[in-house]
């Protein structure tokens, strides 16, 4: 029999760093009701299995959901593998390619994996979203798409812009949200949890639960992360990401990379300081009294010691200093035999065949612009060939090392 904190003590949780809770009546009798019948409540939480790769920006609302798991609630990530085939345009100017069914199979995999860094798998269920979607009759699509209007669905931000500029917006798309809405349907939800960026697909969730007779969800929506570049939000394909999966050694470095305006957000949301440590943080940095630099180092030190545990991140912070301060080399440095390039390889076809770089192009760029290195030397010339009858030590950009030979 789960035995459930007040609900004094559940609410101070629950409102810890999110951006938007409502309606909070209906959460509060929800939490309530759990407490007297014993019984925990759904939690739901939709993922998008467009690409496989986790990052703590994922991170901010996976914590949340692991907030109602420590309360002894149950959680439920559903894997869109059913509506990733349709494609979200969420936020975008238009709309995201389809996948095949496959394609989301794998990566729901591969995110299911890498969420149970941060989840419990005790009170933890998988579901994919086909086995209901997928059973739907054309009937059942009409009744579904009968339930919300063209008006309605004008309301999103990015539908509206698309179609008073003119610009295609498919019907197909406007089934997104609407199916997104059955998940909470199926499994009858009784708190969504979401992004900023998905606070209209969960307000249509609660419509359509309540046509189809299913008491409406509450919504607690979460703040998104911005990347490493300080403009737009974290993602994979802008290159502005920090992945759950990154090693310490990258973790450090990238969140050493922010801009001074990031630091508190950062220290409250990647590595999940208290709200008043955070306050404490933002006034020390207004008022000069802490220096933006060992402020950032706080943070790295704590987004590494979240995901590899407090040694890692002291362990990462010295080897930092180390690199970059007194310029050193890390401690473990891979090593590579490239012996079928000749002992005298240029430096172009050095970086591309191992790897460091994805392309001779690139390999290029990074010469002509001092990234590229050896045994601390930079290189210039892009014809430059590497002697490797003796070990050789190249550094690509702040953080990339090899060590090569024969």
């Amino acid at each position: 029999m789960t035995i459930f904190p007040t609900l004094n003590e559940q609410m101070d949780i629950l409102r810890t760093g999110v951006a938007e809770i409502f309606p909070e009546d209906e959460i509060v009798k929800k939490i309530e009701r759990s407490i007297t019948t014993k019984k925990p409540l759904i939690i739901k939480l939709g993922c998008d299995p467009s690409r496989p790769d986790l990052h703590i920006g994922h991170a901010v609302v996976l914590r949340k959901m692991r907030s109602f798991q420590d309360l002894g609630h149950q959680a439920i990530l559903i894997i869109g593998d059913f509506t990733g085939m349709i494609g979200d345009p969420t936020g975008k100017s238009k709309t995201r390619p389809a996948l095949s069914l496959e394609e989301t199979r794998a990566n729901g995999l591969s995110y299911f994996e890498q969420a149970s860094y941060i989840l419990s798998e005790s009170n933890l269920t998988i579901k994919y979203n086909s086995e209901w979607l997928s059973t739907m009759s054309f009937a059942d699509i009409i009744k579904l798409a009968a339930q919300y209007t063209v008006a309605q669905m004008l309301e999103r931000d990015d539908f509206s812009k698309r179609f008073h500029a003119n610009e295609p917006l498919s019907i197909h798309e406007f089934l997104y949200p609407l199916a997104q809405a059955m998940d909470s349907v199926a499994i009858k939800s009784d708190i969504e949890l979401g992004g900023t960026d998905q606070k209209f697909n969960l307000i249509v969730g609660r419509e359509i639960q309540k046509a189809y007779g299913v008491e409406p969800q509450g919504i607690i929506i979460m703040p998104i992360l911005e990347g490493t570049d300080g403009i737009e939000k974290m993602s994979k394909s802008l290159g502005n990401y920090i992945a759950i999966t990154d090693t310490p050694r990258e973790m450090f470095g990238k969140v050493m990379s922010i801009p001074d305006t990031l630091i508190t957000r950062y220290y409250q949301y990647a590595a999940m300081e208290s709200e008043s440590k955070t306050k404490e943080l933002s006034i020390g940095l207004a008022e000069g009294s802490i220096h933006p630099r060992q402020a950032k180092v706080d943070t790295a030190i704590g987004v590494v010691a979240v995901y590899h545990g407090k040694e890692a991140g002291q362990a990462a912070f010295e080897e930092f200093e180390r690199i970059f301060v007194k310029k050193d080399l890390p401690d473990i440095v891979d090593e590579r035999s490239i012996s079928e390039l000749g002992s005298n390889p240029l430096i172009v076809d050095v970086l591309a065949h191992t790897g460091m770089v994805t392309s001779k192009g690139e390999a290029r760029r990074l010469i002509q612009g001092g990234g590229v290195s050896i045994d601390g030397e930079k290189v210039s010339d892009i014809s430059q060939t590497v002697d490797i009858s003796n070990p050789r030590i190249i550094k690509v950009g702040k953080r990339k090392f090899l060590k090569i030979m024969m």
